[in-house]
């Protein structure tokens, strides 16, 4: 097994649970920059725990500042892959392996409590909602659904201890 160094800032990031989920994607990530090279390391750290070694990191570069082509992660070499056609507020992150996590990106400098209430919607193991549609949940159907997601993670971790 290799070593992979915990996240110097833990990203803000909410994953799905490891069972089979729903919808388009496994969760969110709030940055804290459009500065993808950044704002990896941390984020990299946090999903190795999910993936293993990271290979690549496929994004829609229209939204970041341009990143070089390859970055390194762990000591090892992670290709960054731009792409116009990758879905809009979307990354991808995909394990040596071939799994992947894909993760919904809520603007940086949005509204902390909106980014949050995303966060939770995303992360919820029934939502099977668009990345649209999770961007502009209205504020009744976010309160629910966090109020659901933090009814199943305090039910999932009950008997854990």
């Amino acid at each position: 097994m290799t070593h992979v160094s915990p996240p110097e800032h833990p990203p803000r990031l909410r994953l799905k649970p490891k069972a089979p989920h729903r919808g388009f994607v496994d969760g969110a990530w709030w940055p804290h920059s459009d500065d993808l090279a950044a704002e990896l390391p941390d984020l990299l750290a946090e999903l190795s725990n999910r993936l293993g070694q990271i290979d690549r990191v496929i994004f829609n570069c229209n939204e970041w500042a341009k990143p070089s082509a390859l970055f390194t992660s762990d000591g090892r070499r992670v290709k960054l892959e731009g792409h116009r056609l990758q879905p809009a507020h979307t990354v991808e992150v995909v394990g040596l392996s071939g799994n992947k996590i894909v993760l919904l990106v809520t603007p940086p400098h949005g509204d902390p409590d909106n980014a949050h209430a995303t966060l939770m919607a995303a992360a919820a193991p029934s939502d099977d909602s668009t990345v649209d549609s999770l961007l502009m949940v209205s504020p009744r159907e976010r309160e629910i659904r966090t109020r659901v997601a933090g009814a199943q993670e305090r039910w999932g971790t009950a008997g854990e201890g």
